[in-house]
């Protein structure tokens, strides 16, 4: 309970140090002076650093609308606020559209991470449990949080203001700074962060003896940060980027190394089942934010079945988004894929990824943790994790970049591991067609949910170069979001994206 109570404190501290860096009127709630005084004051800490960052990416479902709604694969029958994100009119007068804009939530989390860092020293000067070992690690994680952080605000919002230490007295306003250099400063962060964190937690790793914060195994497993995550986060920083030579080195510390995360390739039950890969926590997990029932942890807001699951999986008419028939047919167009497929009389072999094909709203239930929904229609309370990335991803970011790289015969080879897992023949490039294409092809299959399909969108068009539209729009940062009229309001050293203006 202490370490609960902890994680809410922090929580609120570290917002109201977030609205000085945001410009807007904050009184403390909660003193700091108890704080930073034991093992448990630090485990409360970093927790509430975790929790910040989940928070950031799951508020108003963000995570799953810059990267899943966004890109145009989903339609939407009710939400005109998701129209809108599905038609890039991102400056469009709805709530959800302009709290998206707004970066408040990763500033907490950044402000957060910075106050964890400065202050965690106090905490073992003060409480000899606290070995310098474990204050390594959990600075390691905090820093690796904090790199995470502004990774994904690059992402959405290019430049953005920078900030590496902690302010709960006076803030000095500060412009956007370029995100060249903040990816930059990123990369360097990761590798530190890298160099520090275990393979896997509570389990005799060289750097990490013992039982973690007195947990086993189970506690941590894909909770944490570990070598592999940082490493995996490194391959996504580096292809965003169009670093293709990186890409392809950090992927390798992956696959060569992710059997010492205790991860392996996940079959295709385990990826489809209602209670397999997305729910609670699991090693394969490489980065996941997780909402464990166990830890009376999940919610009825912030997961991706509270947009695409409705009739007949949950008692809820029709879904916010869902994906129609001809899309779902030119996505998986390949006989015998376990995913999806369909059999010689057109019918569906399974409902592993769709539920109610043949009815007006095909259901995307590839996720679907669910507690209680299908037996009380007043309550629908899900628990499944955002998994930010996994094995297969960075086994397929390991093929394209190989791909660009000239490497023919590596990229397809990393390719087939993931089609054969999923029932598919080897690539042929007179079937499939050109290796890019079929490389993106599979994320867009194997990664269907996870908030990855924009940003594959990017990258392909930035490879590729023949869709004049999309092309145009990455020239003049349209694929940006634009930063939030209230955030601009509150600091005016801050400027518009010019896509936006």
């Amino acid at each position: 309970m202490k370490k609960i109570i902890l994680s809410c404190l922090l929580f609120a501290a570290v917002l109201s140090g977030c609205k000085k860096l945001l410009e807007v009127d904050s009184v403390r709630t909660v003193g700091e002076e108890n704080m930073w005084n034991s093992l448990e004051d630090s485990r409360g800490a970093l927790m509430g650093v975790y929790a910040l960052t989940r928070a950031a990416l799951i508020d108003n479902n963000a995570h799953w609308i810059y990267g899943d709604v966004r890109s145009g694969d989903f339609a939407s029958p009710i939400r005109q606020d998701l129209n809108a994100v599905i038609k890039n009119s991102l400056n469009a007068s709805f709530p959800v559209v302009e709290e998206l804009s707004n970066w408040t939530r990763w500033y907490a989390a950044i402000n957060a991470a910075n106050l964890f860092i400065e202050r965690i020293p106090e905490v073992k000067e003060k409480d000899l449990r606290y070995t310098d070992n474990n204050m390594k690690l959990d600075i390691a994680q905090a820093r690796f949080l904090r790199a995470f952080a502004y990774f994904y605000m690059v992402r959405i919002w290019g430049d953005v203001p920078f900030i590496i230490t902690s302010h709960d007295g006076n803030f000095e306003k500060m412009p956007r700074e370029s995100k060249d250099k903040v990816l930059a400063w990123v990369e360097k962060e990761l590798l530190a962060a890298a160099a520090d964190l275990p393979y896997i937690y509570s389990d005799n790793d060289p750097q990490q003896q013992g039982n973690y914060y007195n947990e086993d195994r189970v506690r941590w497993e894909g909770a944490l940060a570990r070598k592999t995550s940082a490493y995996g986060i490194l391959a996504h920083v580096a292809a965003w980027q169009g670093n293709y030579a990186d890409v392809s080195k950090y992927s390798k510390f992956v696959i060569d190394n992710f059997g010492k995360s205790a991860m392996s390739w996940l079959p295709t039950d385990e990826l489809t089942r209602g209670n397999g890969f997305f729910d609670a926590k699991r090693f394969n997990h490489l980065l996941g934010f997780n909402s464990d029932y166990g830890h009376e942890d999940g919610s009825t807001t912030g997961h991706i079945e509270e947009l695409t699951l409705a009739e007949p999986v949950v008692t809820k008419k029709i879904p916010d988004i869902y994906m129609v028939k001809d899309s779902i047919l030119n996505i998986f167009n390949e006989a015998d894929d376990q995913r999806f497929s369909l059999d010689t009389l057109g019918n569906p072999r399974n409902t592993a990824y769709f539920s109610n094909y043949n009815g007006k709203y095909p259901i995307f239930s590839k996720i679907k943790s669910i507690q209680g929904g299908q037996t009380d229609p007043n309550f629908r309370y899900f628990t499944s994790p955002i998994v930010f990335t996994r094995l297969e991803d960075i086994a397929l970011l390991r093929a394209e970049s190989l791909a660009v790289l000239g490497e023919t015969g590596g990229a397809i080879e990393v390719l087939n591991i993931i089609r054969q897992l999923r029932g598919l023949k080897a690539y042929d490039q007179n079937i499939n067609g050109d290796l890019i294409d079929a490389i993106f092809k599979e994320r867009q299959r194997e990664l269907m949910g996870e908030g990855h399909r924009w940003y594959d969108l990017v990258r392909y068009n930035k490879i590729k170069g023949t869709n004049t539209n999309f092309t145009n729009l990455i020239r003049s940062g349209g694929i940006y979001w634009p930063v939030s009229r209230k955030v601009l309001q509150q600091n005016k050293l801050l400027t518009q994206n010019p896509y936006w203006e």
